[in-house]
């Protein structure tokens, strides 16, 4: 136990201080949709060595915010994947805010709680409160941090592409205060290799099983299977997939939906690949954030509207 400690407190304080610039709590009290229970969060490494945080209970939000003379008024908000049981922190998360600086778009760490019968209410609107609330904070200092309320966008890898497209269809209902009144609708959404849908014949099981419950009502399924929300509303999208990820078929059935609903969107298919490249797909000289980054400029994102 001591040891696992010393390795948290030293993952933090290496996170922290080697990529955040600002680390704040993402509700200003209580919790919403919580139980009381201990804080079990634990920051580890995946098989690749990559940095996941597990048994998220307190969620966060890491602000990185890019040069005054860079900034164009732009934000987005980064949801790390991890099949809703781990968050992806570093190559999902941090690594690719600071990409985004050097766009001069401000960017934040979304580190939502994990689907825990042991820590919420209902497990299935807990990581969506967070990416509302996320929103609105976002919206809600955007003076402070020098953002357009009109231009700030999400992006989520895998589950976390699941928890955006979430965002981006099911804006409606808000399950969090909100006195302000601001809205939670992103203004575009980047996805990439996105798990859409609760549809077992063309995705995985386990996201689903983490967020949902095994046993979830036809109805819960369908709300949840994002291609399925998609209307005229949904904000313009970018997605980028290789073909030969089991989750294919999830990012061909949200674009479709959207070509349906005449929703401006861009997809970038890669030959390889697989799952879980982040920024850095190996099989290919070509740089997806490059094409994310004109797709954005081609959409006026880019332009600097806030001084």
């Amino acid at each position: 136990m001591k040891t696992r400690s010393l390795l948290f407190l030293f993952f933090s304080f290496f996170i922290v201080n080697t990529y955040a610039q600002q680390v704040i709590p993402l509700y200003p009290g209580a919790i919403p949709n919580s139980k009381p229970a201990s804080n079990e969060e634990t920051v580890g490494a995946d098989k690749e060595g990559r940095v996941i945080i597990s048994k998220i209970s307190i969620p966060t939000l890491t602000i990185f915010l890019p040069d005054a003379d860079k900034a164009n008024g732009t934000a987005v908000i980064i949801c790390p994947g991890g099949g809703y049981w781990v968050n992806a922190y570093k190559h999902e998360g941090t690594d690719v805010a600071k990409r985004f600086n050097e766009m001069g778009v401000a960017a934040f760490v979304l580190k939502y709680r994990l689907p825990s019968d042991r820590i919420m209410e209902t497990t299935s609107i807990g990581p969506l409160q967070d990416a509302q609330q996320a929103m609105i904070l976002v919206r809600s200092n955007a003076k402070e941090w020098h953002i357009d309320v009109n231009k700030v966008g999400i992006l989520g890898f895998s589950a976390g592409g699941h928890l955006a497209s979430t965002l981006a269809t099911h804006f409606k209902n808000v399950l969090v205060a909100n006195p302000l009144k601001l809205s939670v609708r992103p203004d575009f959404l980047i996805l990439g290799y996105p798990q859409i849908t609760a549809d077992t014949t063309i995705s995985r099981k386990g996201s689903m099983d983490n967020l949902l419950g095994k046993n979830a009502s036809a109805e819960l399924l369908t709300s949840f299977s994002n291609e399925t929300q998609v209307t005229a509303e949904t904000p313009p999208t970018f997605i980028v997939q290789a073909t030969n990820d089991g989750l294919i078929r999830n990012s061909l059935a949200f674009y479709q939906a959207l070509i349906k609903n005449k929703v401006p969107a861009e997809m970038h298919l890669y030959q390889g690949g697989g799952h879980g490249f982040g920024l850095n797909n190996t099989t290919t000289k070509d740089d997806w954030m490059e094409r994310c980054k004109n797709w954005m400029d081609a959409n006026g994102w880019l332009n600097r509207t806030v001084k």
